[in-house]
């Protein structure tokens, strides 16, 4: 029964699941891309260099992609489930029991990612070959090896996106209906687990040689596992920032307010900020002190280097692509739901414009908090890579790296904000807090 509803409400809501379609259409192709380098890399007769690059690309970058399948789908669904309290509580008190509700909503999921899934067969497979391509150009795959999208492809990214929609629905709805102090302890467990595993594998960077072509992997890994604890420990971190945090003004003090009030709803932007600017700006400035030191040293790369910078820039890109995508839906969802309050606001005495500068200095609170976890993270595996690999303590190759990556998360966050909040903004503050 709570199947069949599923389908109906998928069917005649459309719109709300939008993001999440978004989500798993761009997941599912990440996946079948890199799954069809694994199904390239297969084909009779291939020699074992171009397979050797195929499969370790395939297998490094299908490894994110399937991480962030799960966490792009997962802050949808969770501002989905958040924004639906009211509609599922009427449910549960009409006889509806936890495990109804919860098929209910994974069943919602999992329709959405089978269409995402199969509308994006058609663009991976244009966009394999397309990579295919680069790799060929690139020296790594020789020019004979023809493009092949088989069932690796198909499987893994149909299944890993329909895997990943079930169990970010299931958590969803268990994160709305279980207590907090109980979510609370396991997030905090495992963000200590993430962070004491961060620093072993950055600390483990000293027992490389400088000329190891995998030194690259263990600061890069450990940067990555450390802003995933940052991200987990979100919310306590954030309230920490805030009772350090001088903002005079009206529009200040109820920027602070809203936001320690809001700490666990911001929790997710919060975590793709992090996760953005550490990510982007290891890999880039690991890869930047990479090209430096070989350069310098007048060495030809080897195969398996060029396979390693063409993983980590194309991770890079995955990475903007999905957070940009988690960001712009989080942040659209978490304002566009803030209407009544917006509208209260107005009928106290406030004017729109002050109204979007609250929701400005809100969005500068979060995007410092971001940054600034994430910076401290990317640093922690920058510093180890550089003195072992150029005998130096901070990269001079990559100084515009930093100042770039902060500009891309600021243009995203306060520009999804502030202009979805005027567009709240411009309904009459009685309709809206009637409406709501």
């Amino acid at each position: 029964m709570m199947l069949i509803l599923a389908v109906k409400s998928v069917r005649h809501r459309p719109g709300r699941f939008l993001a999440t379609l978004l989500a798993a259409f761009l997941g599912a192709a990440v996946v079948m891309v890199f799954g069809s380098l694994d199904d390239t890399a297969a084909r009779p007769g291939i020699d074992p260099v171009s397979a050797d690059s195929l499969s370790t690309t395939a297998s490094i970058v299908g490894g994110y992609g399937s991480l962030l399948v799960f966490c792009a789908i997962a802050s949808t669904l969770t501002v989905n489930v958040r924004q639906r309290s009211a509609e599922l509580e009427l449910l549960r008190r009409s006889g509806a029991t936890p495990a109804q509700l919860t098929r209910m909503v994974v069943g919602e999921a999992v329709t959405v990612a089978l269409a995402g899934g199969l509308l994006a067969i058609g663009p991976a497979m244009a966009a394999g070959r397309a990579l295919l391509g680069v790799f060929q150009d690139g020296g790594q795959v020789t020019h004979g090896v023809a493009y092949s999208f088989g069932p690796v492809a198909l499987l893994s990214g149909i299944g890993t996106t329909l895997l990943a929609a079930a169990g970010a629905a299931f958590l969803a709805v268990r994160r709305a209906t279980r207590p907090a102090p109980a979510t609370g302890r396991a997030r905090t467990v495992l963000g200590a687990a993430a962070l004491a595993a961060g620093a072993g594998s950055v600390l483990s960077t000293y027992a490389f040689a400088a000329t190891d072509e995998w030194l690259m992997a263990a600061p890069a890994y450990g940067a990555i596992l450390l802003s995933v604890g940052c991200a987990l420990l979100a919310p306590p971190l954030l309230g920490r920032l805030l009772r350090r945090l001088p903002l005079d003004g009206a529009s200040g003090w109820l920027a602070v307010r809203n936001v320690r009030r809001r700490a666990d709803q911001l929790a997710g932007i919060l975590s793709s900020l992090v996760l953005f600017t550490a990510v982007a700006t290891v890999t880039l400035s690991l890869q930047a002190v990479e090209t430096r030191a070989v350069e310098a040293s007048g060495a030809v790369r080897s195969v398996d280097a060029r396979t390693l910078q063409n993983v980590n820039l194309t991770v890079v890109g995955i990475v903007v692509a999905f957070v940009c995508v988690m960001l712009v839906n989080s942040l659209y969802a978490a304002t566009s739901y803030r209407g009544r309050e917006f509208g209260q606001q107005r009928l106290a005495g406030g004017t729109p414009g002050q109204v979007l500068t609250t929701v400005a200095a809100e969005s500068l609170i979060v995007t410092a908090a971001g940054v600034l976890l994430g910076s401290l993270t990317a640093l922690a595996g920058i510093i180890p890579f550089t003195m072992v690999r150029a005998g130096g303590l901070l990269p001079d190759a990559s100084l515009g790296i930093w100042p770039a990556v902060v500009a891309v998360a600021a243009a995203a966050t306060l520009g999804t904000s502030l202009l979805t909040a005027r567009r709240v903004v411009r309904t009459p503050m009685v309709r809206a807090v009637a409406a709501a």
